[in-house]
């Protein structure tokens, strides 16, 4: 089974292959069955190659105007020697590899990219608009930003806004990987994409729908499957030089032998399918099982470069911490409890997304301390989270905020400690500071001692834009000896460059500014999806913040390659023993064709191994 380029539109693949099969099968039936012979057995045969063979040798001409010579011209010339020999049936049989390589191949994007249906029909066509006090339902394309929109409960959020009324929460998973229900209130952002709870939420657009995270993911997705990555182009190269072999060695057999039945014979099995559809196959299929994996390969080519990764970079927080800092101490001004101000702060923050906010929430509740109701919840860069609670105005912010503001509360706050922290002020006074430690991931030694015997990468390093003490103290933790503490993005994006030159690399990174260094790098991959342009600038996004999931990521590649290789050479390798026994004599040009099928549909099932879970996709020791 060839791929060239798509018959005329009325004619499917499917369609055309079942014609070729049909003709093929009458032509037996007149032949043997009934014992018609000549003409009157060949006219089944004549149709077939009209209606599939002349459109190939139009396009075919084409391409040789263009100077395109590529392995599709083995089809068009297997047809026209079949027909000049008058081997109507091996040329038809070829017409029929044609069109059912086409269909193969389509059901096998079908099967691949049924990822990307899923996620689909997840989004709604429409979304209820709110217009002077009435609902309207609106196709999304005509959403804009500032609109009113009503989400109803269990209903998927169509865009990405905020809250302006109604208090509830939604189910993110799908899209941030955490498990849990986010609360909602006033002021509190949403994704598209996301599950409404149990109450209705009237959301403003902060984005039309085209530009949502969640449309996003889905038009990476699609580029995913539109790029071309070098195994691909590896494809191309080997069927550069495959076919005018393929020519030769007929050529050779027709001239030492006398038959032109033998090049005949050679150009039928010579025809490179799984080149030209089991590549192709192989990437999408792993495309899709990385995403059923909640990792979205934005270039595919990183499947293909991981497997050459020698140094591994890290940044730190959310790499090999959890990103979830753990509450260890507050500090709390004269005249104020720990209780107070964990209420305070707990019943904010809970509105919030900041690496911080879950830690107070969950120190509060470790404490038995409840949440009190908030409104006037907003959090803007550079400002810090604010709210008022029980009439009481509560803003969450840091040291170098107050700082830079010149604050007098500056002179309140203890010495800073190592580690992190955040300062709370109520109705405008200095209130308390509370201090966090970002704990090392429990997989994260076993993880960092694998990636040598497993992996084979020669060199780990740590580079992080945070304080000597606090990288140190991970470093230490998780086994590595080559840190980087105090780097600026600038810095960061230094070292990459360096160590690129030398090796290639692979970063993780989970922050903004994370994505220079993500692009610099050999393979880039953001870890946990926080931003958009930590996203934009990786090649892979793992969307569950596990280490697991970049010790899938890393077989994933390996799996893709090895998959490739097999189908791709293995193929090659068994229609060339074809090739030289059709040159030979032994291998006739219809059995020749049927020959060439059995592989072709043996490279192309082998292929769609990639797009199979396997019983297991990572090798991660189970920490202790």
């Amino acid at each position: 089974m060839i791929i060239a380029n798509a018959p005329p539109a009325k004619f499917s693949s499917l369609v055309l292959a079942a014609t070729a099969a049909i003709g093929i099968a009458l032509h037996l039936l007149l032949r043997f069955a009934w014992s018609f012979s000549g003409n009157a057995a060949a006219w089944p045969l004549w149709i077939v190659l009209a209606v599939g063979g002349l459109p190939l040798l139009w396009q075919l001409g084409g391409k040789a105007l263009q100077r395109d010579f590529g392995a599709d011209w083995l089809a068009g010339l297997s047809i026209v020697t079949g027909v000049l020999l008058g081997e109507y049936l091996a040329a038809s049989i070829v017409v029929l590899m044609l069109s059912g390589g086409e269909a193969l191949e389509a059901y096998a994007v079908r099967e691949a990219s049924r990822v990307l249906e899923a996620l689909a029909k997840r989004m709604p066509d429409t979304a209820h608009r709110r217009i002077d006090g009435k609902l309207v339902d609106v196709p999304l394309t005509e959403i804009t930003i500032g609109d009113l929109l009503v989400v109803y409960p269990h209903e998927s959020c169509p865009i990405d806004g905020t809250v302006a009324e109604g208090h509830g929460t939604m189910d993110e998973s799908y899209l941030t990987g955490e498990p849990y229900a986010m609360s909602k209130a006033p002021g509190a952002a949403v994704l598209s994409g996301a599950i409404n709870g149990e109450a209705a939420l009237v959301i403003r657009a902060d984005r039309k729908a085209v530009d949502s995270r969640y449309a996003q993911i889905m038009r990476v997705m699609r580029e995913s499957e539109q790029r071309r990555p070098q195994l691909r182009r590896l494809g191309d190269l080997l069927g550069g030089w495959y076919t005018p072999l393929a020519v030769a060695l007929g050529a050779v057999a027709w001239f030492v032998s006398g038959e032109a039945s033998r090049f005949l014979a050679v150009l039928v099995v010579a025809t490179p399918c799984p080149l030209l559809i089991a590549i192709p196959v192989v990437i999408l299929g792993s495309v899709s099982l990385a995403a059923q994996r909640g990792i979205v390969i934005r270039n595919p080519a990183v499947l293909e470069q991981i497997p050459n990764c020698r140094t591994m970079i890290f940044d730190k927080t959310g790499t090999l911490t959890y990103g979830e800092p753990r509450l260890t101490d507050v500090i709390v001004a004269p005249g104020i409890t720990v209780e107070e101000v964990l209420r305070w702060g707990a019943t904010v923050e809970r509105y919030s997304k900041h690496p911080l906010a879950r830690a107070v929430c969950k120190g509060a509740a470790e404490r038995g301390v409840a949440p009190a109701e908030a409104i006037d919840i907003s959090e803007r860069a550079g400002d810090g989270l604010r709210g008022t609670v029980a009439g009481r105005r509560v803003r969450v912010t840091s040291r170098k905020i107050l700082a830079a503001e010149q604050s007098p509360d500056i002179v309140k706050l203890p010495p800073a400690e190592p580690g992190m922290e955040c300062v709370i002020l109520v109705d405008d006074q200095y209130a308390a500071t509370l201090q966090f430690r970002d704990e090392p991931r429990r997989d994260g030694a076993s993880f960092i001692k694998h990636l040598g015997p497993k992996h084979h990468f020669r060199k780990l390093m740590l580079v992080s834009g945070d304080r000597l003490s606090e990288v140190q103290y991970l470093a230490d933790k998780v086994g590595i000896t080559e840190i980087y503490a105090g780097q600026s993005p600038e810095q960061k994006v230094e070292i990459v460059r360096r160590e690129t030159a030398q090796a290639p690399t692979l970063f993780i990174g989970d922050g903004i500014n994370d994505a220079p260094a993500l692009l610099t790098a050999t393979v880039g991959v953001a870890f946990g999806q926080t931003n958009d342009v930590t996203g934009e600038a990786a090649g892979a996004v793992i969307m569950d913040t596990s280490l697991e999931k970049v010790d899938e990521l890393l077989h994933l590649g390996r799996r893709m390659r090895r998959i490739a290789l097999q189908s791709a050479l293995g193929g090659m390798g068994l229609s060339m023993a074809g090739m030289v026994l059709a040159a030979l004599g032994y291998l006739p040009p219809v059995a020749g064709a049927v020959f060439q099928e059995v592989i072709d549909v043996i490279a192309v099932l082998n292929a769609l191994r990639a797009a199979w879970p396997p019983r297991e996709l990572s090798d991660l020791p189970t920490p202790r």
